[in-house]
């Protein structure tokens, strides 16, 4: 199987463009996401037979947030597939609720700190609080951290701050806005090369359209592992 520090975002609308997806990278890769735009789509379905059929690990990027009541319900039914990792909003209160939902399943609950589609402005517009963009990722980092999660998700400029932190200890970082080198940015505004991601401090990356929108996906998925350093 491939080197698993390679996450490929399946951000395909259904479940069978999935999995026919999936096949043709085939052995290439051994670690899917699964997003939102999936939903409707059969993602759940999808995200099963991957993993209890195909074998491979699943991240469920679901980023949930609401009330704790309904942030521990929904993990307590998606802990019951045998995923891997699953997405909430960092702040705290909803971490918790998630840690309580998943119970004692090895499912990973990974905080998202700021997304890495936004920029200063954005977060202006957003009502964000003033302040430098890393600042407030890291400081989203440390407290999600602290209230329990078992990683966070952040931009690949942020990796090696969050990886110093003492809360980061034997925490997971898990980065998107992974462009291998000559790829466009497309929506991405912090990006960084998979090696440069890796080495940085993330355990694994996050790479989308530039596998699934090759003409041999299999081919483009062994060209970002062939990029990562060493163990």
């Amino acid at each position: 199987m491939s080197d698993d520090r390679l996450i490929v975002a399946l951000d395909v609308p259904n479940v069978v463009q999935g999995l026919e997806l999936a096949a043709r990278i085939g052995k290439a890769a051994s670690f899917y996401k699964i997003g939102l735009g999936m939903l409707t789509g059969g993602g759940f379905a999808l995200a099963n037979e991957l993993k209890q059929e195909h074998g491979k690990r699943i991240f469920l990027d679901m980023k949930l947030f609401d009330i704790g009541a309904t942030v521990e319900a929904a993990v307590r039914g998606i802990a019951q597939y045998d995923l891997d990792f699953l997405t909430v909003h960092g702040d705290p209160q909803v971490v918790r609720a998630a840690q309580e939902g998943k119970g004692g399943t090895g499912l990973k609950i990974l905080a998202v700190t700021i997304l890495t589609s936004l920029d200063r402005r954005d977060l202006d517009d957003n009502c964000i609080k003033p302040g430098d963009i890393h600042a407030i990722t890291l400081e989203r980092a440390a407290r999600a951290l602290a209230a329990g999660a078992d990683g966070v998700i952040a931009s690949p400029q942020e990796a090696a701050l969050i990886r110093a932190l003492p809360e980061a200890a034997g925490k997971l970082i898990v980065t998107p806005g992974i462009r291998p080198a000559g790829s466009d940015s497309g929506d991405q505004k912090r990006i960084a090369t998979p090696a440069q991601a890796i080495a940085d401090g993330a355990d694994h990356i996050v790479v989308g359209r530039p596998v699934w929108q090759a003409k041999d996906p299999a081919e483009a998925a062994r060209r970002v592992v062939a990029e990562l350093p060493l163990r």
